[in-house]
Formats: structure tokens, C-alpha cells, sequence
């Protein structure tokens, strides 16, 4: 199960990538330091109230949407995805390369020139 404290720091962080920004110009827009965002990225500190008004404001979204597990439960689904998607390249291109490598072996076999003695 997820707490509140990684349901935020996963919207946030989210919230952050979407608009393309790394955590020390979010934390510049929001008018905090570096440090401090890594630390609630991390589950190692959780903002007060005001703050989260801040970083929402920054984020330009609302401070309740921070609290939303749907956020943080399709960023997990979207890495499961990748992730599913280039196991599966890896998968079909092993395949490819082993058929390959059997058709070879099957043709050098059965095209081999009969041996007269």
C-alpha cells in the first residue's frame, strides 16, 4: 500500500518531468533550494501546508491534484509499460537471431555436397 508521503513525492516528481524540469529549476521557480525538493522527492521531508501551495503554484497545478495516487499509480504503470515493451525487443530480437542461426545451421546440414568414395 501507498502512503501520502510517497503518493506526493511520485505527483511532484511527475509533475516536475511533465513540464521538463529538473529539480534545481523547479526548486529555483518555487523558490527553494535544491536540497529541500530531493528530500521530498525522497520521502524525507514533507512540506507544510504553505509549501505545498508553492510547489503546486509552481508546478501549475493544484495543491489537491498533489495528493491524487491515480498520478502516481500511472507513472508506475507507464514505467511497467516501458519497461514490458524493451523486454520484449530484447525478447523478438534473440528469437530473430536464433531462427537465423538454426535456418544457417539447417541449410549448411542438408546442402553439404555428397561424399563419393
Amino acid at each position: 500500500m501507498t502512503g501520502i508521503r510517497e503518493v506526493l513525492a511520485a505527483n511532484i516528481r511527475e509533475n516536475r518531468r511533465k513540464l521538463g524540469l529538473t529539480q534545481e529549476q523547479f526548486a529555483e521557480k518555487a523558490n527553494v533550494s535544491t536540497h529541500y525538493i530531493a528530500l521530498i522527492e525522497t520521502c524525507n521531508k514533507y512540506p507544510k501546508p504553505e509549501m505545498l501551495e508553492r510547489l503546486a503554484k509552481a508546478l501549475g497545478v493544484e495543491p489537491l491534484q498533489l495528493f491524487s495516487a491515480t498520478a502516481a499509480s500511472n507513472e508506475a504503470l507507464e514505467r511497467l509499460i516501458q519497461q514490458s515493451i524493451s523486454d520484449m525487443k530484447r525478447v523478438v530480437a534473440d528469437m530473430q537471431q536464433l531462427v537465423r542461426e538454426t535456418i544457417k545451421e539447417t541449410l549448411a546440414e542438408n546442402c553439404k555436397p555428397n561424399d563419393k568414395a
